[in-house]
């Protein structure tokens, strides 16, 4: 038995953080939302009892490491599954980019397996899982867009923002979340308008929404890596509706309302960024 999932990538509308928690991690208020950018996850049931993993980047780890792996480890051990399974990741999305590349396939994986295995789980009970997993796991078994609260598992779906394009850009470097995070001063961050982007996005108002765009990240994030802040000003530059980092970066995205800018802006930047994707916001997220 066999089964395929899709496993998009996420950008952050709005990024906040509230607090430093006790456990170490920080309160976060966060609007995100599924682009049509994806991996794939190709699932196969073995009788081996075993979990293997290919990843098509060779520079992917396929062990404990991987968190479409910690997924199916956490799935088999904690409901006593005999049987294995093959996970091939087909990966689209830029690894270490502030795009919860590895925490789709985690979601992806917990959602194929619960199908194969037979594990009878819910959504909520998948989300609850993925907690475990990592922060952005729970966002990405719900997708859609939605606000996410407590270290960023708390998940209360939202409707979409009104359809359009988005240009995701990003330069050759790798982030580290948790540097960032540590380096993150809340004394002096402007904080994020997380109640005037909820209104924008009820309203369905593009220019509003592109108006609230904030990520309290970028403070840090813009100063330790220069070229994601050129990135940024160029795609201003060129025309985007409303420009903003995503995660802790370093994609920068573009939101962009019409067809023909978009092409110009893409064009532009090819210029500067290898990596540079033309895709469109999703409401929802295939299965298999």
């Amino acid at each position: 038995m066999k089964c395929s999932v899709k496993a998009p990538a996420k950008i952050n509308l709005s990024l906040d953080a509230v607090k430093k928690r006790e456990d170490g991690y920080h309160e976060v208020e966060m609007i995100m939302t599924m682009v049509d950018l994806a991996d794939r996850i190709d699932l196969t049931l073995t009788e081996s009892g075993n979990i293997k993993v290919e990843v098509s980047e060779g520079f992917v780890p396929n062990d404990h490491r991987n968190l479409a792996y910690k997924a199916a480890e956490l799935l088999k051990e904690r409901f006593d599954v005999r049987l294995g399974v093959d996970i091939y990741i087909t990966k689209c999305i830029p690894v270490a980019a502030g795009l919860a590349g590895g925490s789709s396939d985690a979601a992806a994986t917990l959602k194929g397996l619960n199908r194969l295995w037979k594990l009878g789980l819910s959504l909520d009970e998948l989300a609850e899982l993925g907690a475990e997993i990592g922060s952005d796991v729970s966002f990405c078994v719900y997708g859609g867009t939605a606000l996410a609260t407590g270290r960023g598992e708390v998940i209360q779906s939202i409707p979409s923002p009104p359809s359009c394009w988005v240009i995701l850009a990003k330069p050759p470097i790798g982030v580290s979340t948790a540097d960032v995070y540590k380096r993150l001063d809340l004394r002096h961050v402007e904080h994020a308008p997380t109640t005037e982007m909820l209104k924008a996005i009820e309203q369905q108002d593009f220019k509003a929404i592109c108006h609230n765009l904030h990520n309290v990240l970028e403070s840090v994030t813009l100063d330790l890596y220069p070229e994601v802040r050129r990135i940024k000003e160029q795609m201003a530059r060129f025309g985007a509706d409303g420009v903003l980092m995503s995660g802790s970066g370093p994609t920068v995205f573009g939101l962009v309302e019409h067809e023909s800018r978009m092409h110009r802006i893409y064009n532009g930047l090819r210029g500067f960024c290898h990596d540079v994707y033309a895709v469109r916001l999703i409401r929802s997220t295939s299965s298999c």
